[in-house]
């Protein structure tokens, strides 16, 4: 099949993410003498700068996390949680029914940069100034910024300009839109992670220790003291139209840390895929994977209309399963054992028809109700929802993943604090996040706002062993499409032999039928977003079996990236959509 690029091959380290940049970060660690886990970590940073519209210090990262000294995966659990004063009757004081997409009240505790440190002082093997040197260069000296960043930062520029004016100060330098391709500095951002790294050295210790100061820096010290104070002294118009003040405090940074977890498996032939828990929609790829495996995909064309019919009629099951029973299991109790069992699957399976269904079905488990709430619709707000599906339809937030020669291995999807979630923070360089907007405003259900709990996250970095060995890290941005696009390239690969280039660069399509996690959790059943790339016969069948089928642009669905470890060679492929990102390797 026809690939964009070659599926890199090699011996040494590969690495591949959604941009070149933080791709090159990743293998110059490694070419340093830095693990998988030291070039992760430095890729992870360089992200936060390079993609400003997809994530940055004040968001979230989950990750997937192999180690080849203790042959042990774990689930890095960066997905901070609401504040303590963040509670339904406060919201409903203000007169809100949902949370707002953007703004200081959608604001959780910030968790990418603790979870990244994490990673660095228990598994990295640098000094905290290599890891974030190459972020501090990108910000303070200039990186090219892509189209797709400008196209954001226009989207929002009139917010920008008349409410948000600390983001407008260095996202419209000059008073003008940035240009594409143009070099484009943060130096805020670059004096605060100098200020991180000098704070933290004279902490003195080990480099554990050093790192473990520069945690408590960010937690407690000046950066948290400036996220407090930001929040507590600032009316920042919102997408619900109105001004309003931050709900997060000092005590909220200070009490939360990231964390290690067991990930969750599903057993799918020769393979085991393993993904973080119900806290994200995680384990949607592993229902998902429970439903088809009564299928012969093997015999199916996997541009065909059978193999997308099959395969979206088993995401609107498992999706409708994740309305209805996802949540933090810290809070709620979520029956996964049963969600992924076969006696369950088995019953669930014999829903998908022929024909395309417009309901959304969730399924029924004793001593749980399986209520499914859907948003209404609400007109566009300049900043709200996704940060770029709803510009472009081609994806959002980012990801990475490394793979060295001792057999490490990391899959990472930070997110969150993109540019258009709320205004920068002057003194720091970097805005809050917006997750807080998957919570709902209605008592009883698993994704309820209260405080200290993790809001139920798209983000769902993935993992899979092959006939018992750690085989691949992969995953991607894209919202509620990312256990969709991530799964299609999964069974491409397993099922129909395509590499991992191939996998990733073949036509795609995307389900849109349940409600989404994104403000204003709209739902649109039946709606089936294909690229036009797919054979007129099957969009035509697809059509014709009841789909509300969507054409959209050759290239505009999933943003795949893959490493992968096989027969003593390493390989690794990432997405050409967007033209950003690359995989590298020797």
């Amino acid at each position: 099949m026809f690939t964009t690029r070659p599926e890199l091959l090699g011996t040494f380290g590969v690495a591949a993410s959604t941009h070149w940049l933080a791709s090159a970060t990743a293998m110059a660690v490694l070419e340093e003498g830095g693990n998988a886990f030291d070039a992760a970590v430095a890729a992870g940073f360089a992200l936060q700068v390079v993609e400003p519209h997809l994530n940055g210090p004040g968001g979230d990262m989950p990750a997937l996390i192999w180690s080849a000294d203790e042959e042990r995966l774990r689930v890095v659990c960066g997905q901070g949680p609401a504040p303590a004063a963040a509670t339904i009757d406060a919201f409903r004081a203000l007169g809100l029914d949902i949370v707002p997409g953007t703004g200081l009240l959608a604001t959780c505790v910030p968790g990418a940069v603790d979870a990244w440190l994490l990673i660095a002082r228990d598994y990295g093997t640098m000094e905290l100034a290599r890891l974030l040197r190459p972020a501090i260069e990108f910000a303070g000296g200039g990186y090219p910024l892509v189209g797709h960043a400008v196209a954001t930062i226009a989207s929002v520029e009139t917010l920008f300009r008349e409410e948000w004016t600390t983001s407008a100060a260095i996202y419209l330098p000059g008073g003008r839109l940035p240009e594409a391709g143009k070099l484009f500095r943060n130096p805020a951002l670059a004096r605060t992670w100098t200020r991180l790294i000098e704070e933290a050295e004279a902490a003195g210790g080990s480099r554990e220790d050093r790192i473990e100061a520069a945690r408590r820096i960010f937690q407690q010290g000046f950066i948290a003291e400036a996220i407090a104070g930001f929040a507590a002294g600032n009316e920042v118009m919102d997408s619900s139209g109105r001004r309003h003040r931050g709900l997060i405090g000092g005590d909220d940074m200070a009490n939360w840390r990231a964390g290690y977890e067991e990930p969750l498996t599903y057993d799918y032939g020769r393979y085991r895929v393993a993904k973080a828990g119900p806290w994200s929609q995680a384990p949607v790829f592993l229902q998902q994977l429970a439903l088809l495996k009564g299928f012969d995909l093997d015999g199916m064309d996997p541009l065909g209309a059978g193999f997308a019919h099959i395969v979206v009629e088993c995401a609107k099951l498992a999706f409708a399963d994740r309305e209805a029973f996802y949540g933090d299991p810290d809070h709620v109790d979520v029956p996964m054992e049963r969600l992924l069992s076969d006696g369950y699957n088995d019953a669930r399976r014999q829903l998908v028809g022929a024909d395309a269904s417009r309901e959304i079905r969730p399924g029924a488990v004793e001593g749980f109700s399986s209520t499914v709430r859907v948003g209404e619709r609400r007109g566009p707000v300049l900043g709200a929802g996704e940060p770029t599906m709803a510009l472009t339809g081609a994806g959002d937030t980012c990801h990475l993943d490394v793979i060295d020669s001792w057999g490490n291995m990391v899959s990472a999807t930070p997110s969150g604090g993109w540019l258009q979630s709320s205004p920068v923070i002057p003194s720091l360089g970097f805005c809050l996040g917006s997750r807080m907007q998957m919570f709902w405003l209605e008592e009883g259900l698993p994704g309820s706002l209260a405080p200290g709990k993790r809001p139920r996250t798209t983000l769902s970095p993935s993992f899979a062993f092959r006939d018992g060995e750690p085989w691949m890290a992969f995953g991607t941005p894209g919202g509620d499409g990312q256990d969709q696009w991530s799964l299609i390239f999964f069974l491409r690969h397993v099922h129909h032999g395509m590499n991992l280039q191939a996998a990733i660069d073949a036509p795609t399509f995307q389900s849109h039928h349940f409600p989404s996690s994104f403000y204003p959790r709209q739902a649109d059943p039946g709606r089936l977003a294909v690229e036009e790339r797919l054979p007129p016969e099957t969009v035509a069948e697809l059509a014709g079996r009841g789909h509300d089928v969507e054409v959209i642009g050759p290239w505009s669905i999933g943003r795949i990236s893959a490493c992968a470890r096989e027969e003593g060679l390493l390989k690794a492929a990432a997405n050409p959509r967007l033209m950003q990102g690359y995989a590298a390797g020797r």
